[in-house]
């Protein structure tokens, strides 16, 4: 299901390209292909100011898409600049694109996002951006809020800035456009990262 949903991703962008972000997700390509070649392990760490709605997104999109394009040398992190926690709406829009979904823990729970037709498994918790559980060094730091990006500076060991940014689907919390306002911001960034991998696969 999932990559039938991703290949629909795919052609509707087609049909209607769009600007947005070209420029920095070509360079965040060539930033990628070029590590890549330096330390065969490329690490990206996707921050937002709650790391709860956006950067979880990118973490795991970009890993989904990876597996579906089979490239295997990216490594998909992401952190906040508080703790609070994944928010639940973001696991229900990732359980209707089709992957599955397990949890452990109450206050701020892990949620383990898989797909065995992929081979895809990621972690998914609120934490912060420089979390021991995060790289330290030879990263992207990708900003997928302005907030985040506006109070955030300086990111330590981040070999590359990023911004990357996304309207947050808070807005429809608790309305009858919550669902639609979560699928949109997840296919918006879905469309990104097949975006940067096909550029990174067109550089080699």
């Amino acid at each position: 299901m999932i990559s039938k949903w991703l290949q629909s991703v795919e052609k509707e962008y087609h049909k209607n390209p769009a600007d947005r972000h070209s420029e920095t997700i070509n360079k965040l390509a060539k930033w990628i292909y070029k590590s890549q070649l330096d330390w065969n392990i490329v690490n990206l760490i996707f921050i937002c100011t709650h790391n709860s709605r956006r950067s979880q997104f990118a973490q795991v999109m970009s890993q989904v898409v990876q597996a579906w394009l089979n490239v295997r040398y990216v490594q998909s992190f992401s952190g906040g600049t508080e703790v609070t926690a994944c928010n639940p709406r973001t696991i229900d829009a990732l359980k209707r694109i089709g992957l599955s979904v397990s949890v452990t823990g109450e206050n701020n729970p892990i949620y383990t996002i898989t797909d065995d037709q992929l081979d895809v498994s990621v972690d998914l918790w609120s934490k912060l951006y420089d979390d021991e559980e995060n790289p330290n060094k030879q990263f992207a730091a990708i900003m997928t809020c302005d907030h985040a990006d506006e109070n955030c500076p300086y990111i330590p060991g981040a070999e590359i800035r990023i911004p990357l940014t996304y309207i947050d689907p808070k807005y429809a919390d608790d309305t009858d456009e919550e669902a639609s306002a979560y699928d949109l911001t997840c296919k918006t960034i879905t469309t990104d990262m097949i975006r940067l991998f096909r550029a990174v696969h067109s550089l080699s």
